[in-house]
């Protein structure tokens, strides 16, 4: 297992990924000043979002249907608790975005690859 979000587990047979993009923000203002640089204040923590990136190869790793059902996941609105394969819990994350790449397509259009990107927001 690489990691779960909810009951949906990252792994070989769903849907392997091969990075973890994280990002944090802090929170700052500042006001201009006379003849002075601006003035700063930490306004306090910021957003904290998390992007999954890899690749589904049905033919080798991963299920077509493991796309759909993070699309029906998405759906909902709900915030679901990703653990690491670790069994580090990060938190509660609602998805925000899912980009698919699909390429090599067979003659029915269907594709034997897809690079995927998925967006999470932590829940405060």
């Amino acid at each position: 297992m690489l990691a779960a979000l909810g009951l949906f587990v990252f792994d070989m047979t769903t849907l392997p990924f091969a990075e973890i993009e994280e990002r944090d923000e802090w929170r700052h203002s500042s006001t201009p000043r006379f003849r002075a640089r601006p003035a700063s204040q930490f306004l306090g923590i910021g957003q904290a979002d998390l992007s999954i990136m890899g690749a589904l190869v049905p033919e080798i790793a991963g299920s077509y249907s493991s796309i759909d059902l993070l699309k029906q996941m998405a759906d909902t609105g709900e915030a679901y608790a990703l653990v690491e394969g670790t069994g580090r819990v990060r938190g509660d994350y609602k998805i925000l975005r899912l980009q698919q790449r699909k390429s090599e397509l067979i003659d029915i259009g269907l594709p034997r690859k897809i690079d995927f990107a998925i967006d999470l927001m932590i829940v405060p």
